[in-house]
């Protein structure tokens, strides 16, 4: 069954904008910089902004890693909230008090190795992000990423019709993925992309419901149909831990 979405107006709900900040730190003392900023000084400065949910995650992992990351996801209800962050945080007293550790950093001791930015924008089928019914401990939960790229343009937007138009969005509501976003990329690294991102309690809890979506009746009759075919030339799974501090 297709879901739609819709104002108390009846008209649907605008599509929010979504940027993944990456950073790449190379030890510990890299971490706790950019960690200590977040929380303290970017985050805040969000919330003063009115951007309530920022997500904070960590790879599962990460500690042992040679290149470590954070990930940061920010929500905007418009392309321009998006454009006036950089001023706003400029401007901010507090933002730069909190953050001068990290915004004062010098050029031989900085607080990550590379930065990377994608910037995205919502699927009709869930036009904005949901915060995860979850219940269970978040040093426990697994967030789990996932980004398709397509072959050509018109078959990479065949896969985001499939999500929308095919109601898989649907299926995993259905299945209770506690889906967070799903969103085409509009800028990044790899091209054409979408990304999305579902939740669960634990591994366990993570691994049943895939099962569960193998099998689902509604699904083998979508991935069977010939219009859906040869969409997705490469794909990337990536489990994360949300961090204390991470509104989501």
């Amino acid at each position: 069954m297709l879901l739609l979405w819709c104002t108390a107006a009846g008209r649907p709900p605008q599509r929010e904008y979504y940027e993944i900040r990456i950073y790449h730190v190379k030890d510990a003392g890299q971490e706790g910089m950019v960690d200590r900023y977040l929380q303290q000084a970017f985050i805040p400065a969000l919330h003063r902004s009115g951007i309530t949910k920022v997500g904070v995650f960590k790879p599962v992992g990460n500690d042992t890693a040679a290149d470590r990351r954070i990930y940061v996801l920010v929500p905007y209800s418009s392309i321009r909230e998006f454009l006036r962050l950089p001023g706003q945080l400029e401007a901010d007293r507090q933002h730069a008090q909190a953050g001068r550790e990290y915004i004062d950093a010098p050029y031989n001791a900085p607080a990550y190795t590379r930065m990377e930015t994608i910037l995205l924008q919502a699927f009709t089928g869930q036009p904005q992000l949901q915060l995860p019914a979850l219940k269970g401990p978040k040093s426990e939960r697994i967030y789990e990423l996932r980004s398709y790229e397509g072959p050509t343009e018109k078959l990479y937007r065949n896969k985001v019709q499939m999500f929308n138009q095919g109601d898989e969005v649907g299926i995993f509501k259905r299945l209770g993925f506690n889906a967070v976003f799903y969103a085409e990329v509009l800028s990044g690294s790899h091209m054409p992309n979408l990304m999305y991102m579902t939740t669960f309690e634990n591994k366990a809890s993570r691994d049943e419901h895939w099962k569960a979506f193998g099998a689902d009746p509604d699904w083998k009759r979508l991935v069977a149909l010939p219009e859906y075919q040869h969409n997705v030339s490469h794909s990337d799974i990536l489990f994360l831990r949300p961090t204390a501090y991470s509104d989501i």
